[in-house]
Parts: structure tokens; C-alpha cells; sequence
């Protein structure tokens, strides 16, 4: 799939109908009790989070027309885009940490934040369905399918579980390197990071997962869904490493707020998964770009 200026074209119309349906008319305008506060889920409600399946599945469904009739590859992008405004908007880790001064507290705010991925995924997942819903009612261009079928290895099922292990682990490590803001040497661990600009936040989110889904579709010829599917595992994998009791303990007896003792948990779920679906999508087409420029231009 060529990166033509109609396909650039493309790709703006589908984010400008995920910005205006989920960025925009979904926002909870009226349950959240601070606009530039941290976005959770037991913030939003009930009726919020219907709403924004309800919008995440009109705009997969609308996007898949508009990039007609590469929807299937470009409608999917609308939803993540849209839920940039919420992670963008979303306020930061260190807030919450600051409402929740005792170590009962935190644990409580960080047993949230786990499971909270899944929620944002369970959105990205229902902007799929709309676009599959749309490609039933009129099928369009099937690249990415038929390119698979072609090529997947004998090895399907062992190439996905290394692909997910291996995305979880990159990413931490990437993470690590461009998250990272000030970081202070401690002698009870090796290294304390402080919470990120949003800005940084993009950056290495995008640049990490965009990073590990060009190294396993290359390598292991497996779909974006993996490192999108990490997203959450490695959220889950830093909360339940990094925020036992006796970590908590040290971080409210010693340190302040903005200080954490892994950079991963100072980030929103929700900007991990917006940003990091968008860059493994982005790093899975620039894998496949870079097969065909080395297979056909090369040669």
C-alpha cells in the first residue's frame, strides 16, 4: 500500500472523524469533576463509557467509508486517533498520586490503573468491529489479508506468543530510554525517573511500539494486533512489579509525588494504548513498505 497524497488524504479524514465522534462529542463533558484531570474509567461512568463504544463504533464504521476502498487498512486508525484527545487531555499519573497521599491509597489507585487497558483496548477493539461491520455491507481492497494468507510462517502460533513476549519487553526498554526525564540515582533502586511531559509521552509511546511492530512483522510476519494486544500487558507487568507495598512505603516516606520507581507506571493507560496502537499500526505498514523496496527496487 503506497503512501500516495490521496492516501495521506485518506488517513486525515479518517483521524478528523475519530477526533470529532471520540475525541469530541464522546469527551464526559459533564461527569468529570476536574476538565484537565486524570481520565479513568469509574470518573467516566456508566453512561460515559457506553457512549464512547457507542461513538468508537460510528466512527470505525464512517471511517471505513471514507478511506473506501482501503478502509480495512485505514479505518482503523479512526478510533485511536480520537482517543489521542483523551490521552492528550487526560492529565497525568503524578496528579492521582498526589490525591492518594497514603501507601492504602495508592495501592488502591494502581489496582485501578492495571485493569484500565483493557478497557481502552475493549474501545479500540469495537472501532475494529465497525469496520469490519462496513467492509461486510461493501468489501473493499484486501492487501493485508491476502498478503498474509501468502506468506505466514508454519510457525503461526509460536511467532505470536514470542511476538507478544518480545513486544512487552522491547517496549519497556524503549520506554526506559525515551520516557525517562530526569532520572536520580538511588541507592534502594537503581534509578527513580519523575513524571513525563505529555509532549515526551507521544514520542516514546509512538517510537517504541512503531519500533516493535516493524521488528516482529519483519522478523515473524505477524499482524500489529500483538504489540497493540502488549500495550496493556505492559502496563500490567510494570503496576504489579513496581507497586508492591514496601515500594509505596519508600516512594510516600521519602519521596514526592512526581517521582516514580518505573517510568511505564507514571503513564495513563489510555495513552499507552492510543499512541501505541496508532505507532504499531504505522510500524507494521513500514515493515511492509520496507520488504517491498528491498524485494522489487532493490533487485
Amino acid at each position: 500500500m503506497e503512501l500516495t497524497w490521496t492516501m495521506k488524504l485518506r488517513i486525515v479524514a479518517v483521524a478528523t472523524v475519530g477526533i470529532i465522534l471520540v475525541g469530541i462529542i464522546a469527551w464526559p463533558w459533564e461527569t468529570l469533576p476536574d476538565p484537565f484531570g486524570a481520565v479513568l474509567v469509574q470518573v467516566i461512568g456508566t453512561n460515559g463509557a457506553v457512549t464512547l463504544l457507542i461513538m468508537a463504533f460510528l466512527a470505525g464504521l464512517i471511517a471505513y467509508f471514507i478511506a473506501w476502498p482501503y478502509g480495512r487498512e485505514i479505518g482503523i486508525l479512526a478510533v485511536p486517533f480520537g482517543l489521542t484527545v483523551w490521552a492528550v487531555r487526560a492529565g497525568s499519573v503524578a496528579a492521582l498520586v498526589q490525591l492518594n497521599p497514603t501507601v492504602e491509597q495508592r495501592q488502591m489507585l494502581f489496582e485501578t490503573l492495571r485493569w484500565e487497558p483493557f478497557f481502552w483496548l475493549l474501545v479500540v477493539c469495537v472501532g475494529f468491529c465497525g469496520v469490519a461491520f462496513g467492509q461486510k455491507i461493501r468489501p473493499g481492497h484486501k492487501y493485508e489479508e491476502t498478503h498474509e494468507k501468502a506468506n505466514f510462517s508454519s510457525n503461526k502460533y509460536l511467532n505470536i506468543v514470542i511476538a507478544i513476549v518480545s513486544s512487552v519487553l522491547i517496549v519497556r526498554f524503549c520506554m526506559q530510554l525515551l520516557a525517562q526525564d530526569v532520572v536520580v540515582s538511588n541507592a534502594v533502586y537503581n534509578s527513580i525517573a519523575t513524571q513525563p511531559a505529555i509532549g515526551q509521552i507521544v514520542f516514546s509511546v509512538l517510537v517504541s511500539f512503531g519500533l516493535v511492530a516493524f521488528l516482529v512483522k519483519k522478523y515473524l510476519n505477524v499482524s500489529y494486533l500483538w504489540p497493540i494486544l502488549s500495550s496493556s500487558l505492559v502496563i500490567v507487568y510494570s503496576i504489579t512489579t513496581y507497586t508492591k507495598s514496601s515500594i509505596l512505603n519508600h516512594f510516600v516516606e521519602s519521596w514526592p509525588a512526581v517521582f516514580f520507581p518505573d517510568v511505564v507506571i507514571s503513564l495513563l493507560p489510555v495513552q499507552v494504548v492510543a499512541f501505541g496502537t496508532i505507532g504499531s499500526i504505522a510500524g507494521y505498514w513500514m515493515a511492509v513498505r520496507y520488504s517491498y523496496w528491498r524485494k522489487h527496487e532493490i533487485s
